[in-house]
């Protein structure tokens, strides 16, 4: 017997053309944004998005939560390869690439000129030759913002960190607190969205700790860290499209304040690897070594990010409530992205986690 939501579910994919009146929405800009078809892949929202950034890390998450509710979806890319997985996250021609430059202000206005809301996901963990950090997170920011505005965009999420600072020793935090500003200014409406560090399948946490410990014992190994899954960042971001309009700023730290030193434990716990033997290094030789590679090569870690790992995150509440995503803890998720480190023989075992360092432990 069918029940009543199943008749509804029924009837409504019987007749997708029907209308209500809460499928009609009025942006801010006094366009309409009219939903259509059943909720899912197939689906109409009705908005258009754009997602600068949407080739790195958070930005193919947050691209394939707006393209599953049915966004129209504007894919900014730079290098022909890092977009084509984001093409089949969405229906056909939801997604919709085009090429840009950060620098230029006529392909950044062609990539948002018929967007209702915009993302800046865009950010820079090194120098290169092209892009240093203040190009990116301050006059990059800036200029994304501006030509918001300038477009009539109705809304702009900018994407920052936690420990943006003015006074932080760290080149990255100080140019994303540098950015925020300007892109307040730019677009005083903004929402400025401060995850703290993510880990995920493709991260530079979990993954690196596996793969690279000695980096992670710096300042031995006690820095203070709320990681976050960027699964519930992602989620997050996508549900500020059909909220109201936030113009605020939103940290979004993880749930628990835990150190390396807890997290190596984790690392080798899940993977059933012995704890690494690596000595730890002092922040002199490892801005030495970074600096090194940085010569020769892209940097496998940067001298920023060395002086990063001796910055705890700072103690702010989060406002998850906000964007009604309850985060999760990183035990929870670890064996998912940890398993491949795994020997054959150990594959299948069950996880298990070390004891969690005390609340006094932490605040010492």
């Amino acid at each position: 017997m069918l029940t009543a939501s199943s008749s509804r579910a029924l009837r409504s994919l019987a007749h997708p053309s029907k209308r209500a009146y809460h499928d009609l929405i009025t942006l801010p800009s006094k366009r309409a944004a009219v939903s259509a078809g059943p909720p899912g892949y197939s689906a109409v929202t009705g908005h258009v998005v754009t997602v600068f950034g949407c080739t790195g890390f958070l930005g193919r998450y947050v691209v394939a939560k707006l393209a599953k509710m049915g966004t129209q979806v504007i894919i900014p890319y730079r290098d022909e390869d890092e977009k084509r997985h984001l093409k089949l996250m969405g229906d056909l021609g939801q997604v919709v690439p085009m090429e840009w430059d950060i620098r230029s202000e006529q392909q950044i206005a062609e990539c948002l000129r018929h967007s209702d809301l915009v993302y800046n996901l865009t950010g820079r963990n090194f120098d290169t030759k092209n892009f240093d950090m203040a190009s990116v997170h301050v006059a990059g920011a800036e200029r994304i913002a501006k030509i918001a505005a300038e477009s009539g965009v109705s809304r702009l999420v900018h994407v920052s960190h936690l420990n943006a600072s003015h006074t932080s020793p760290s080149t990255f935090y100080r140019t994303k607190a540098e950015g925020e500003d300007r892109v307040k200014a730019a677009f005083p409406r903004a929402t400025i969205v401060k995850p703290g560090t993510m880990y995920g399948s493709e991260d530079k946490l979990l993954n690196n700790m596996a793969t690279w410990s000695i980096w992670w014992k710096l300042n031995q190994a006690q820095t203070k860290t709320r990681p976050v899954h960027v699964m519930d960042v992602a989620q997050a971001l996508a549900n500020l499209m059909r909220m109201p309009e936030l113009a605020r700023t939103i940290a979004l730290p993880g749930p628990s304040t835990l150190t390396h030193e807890y997290l190596l434990e984790l690392v080798a716990s899940v993977t059933m690897r012995p704890p690494s033997g690596a000595p730890v290094l002092p922040k002199k030789v490892a801005l030495a070594l970074a600096r090194a590679a940085q010569a020769v090569w892209w940097p496998a870690l940067s001298p920023d990010e060395v002086i990063r790992r001796y910055i705890d995150d700072v103690d702010t509440p989060g406002d998850w409530d906000l964007v009604g995503v309850t985060p999760s803890e990183i035990e929870s998720n670890a064996i998912t992205y940890l398993r491949r480190y795994r020997t054959a023989e150990n594959y299948v075992r069950p996880a298990v986690f070390p004891s969690r360092p005390e609340a006094a432990q932490l605040s010492s």
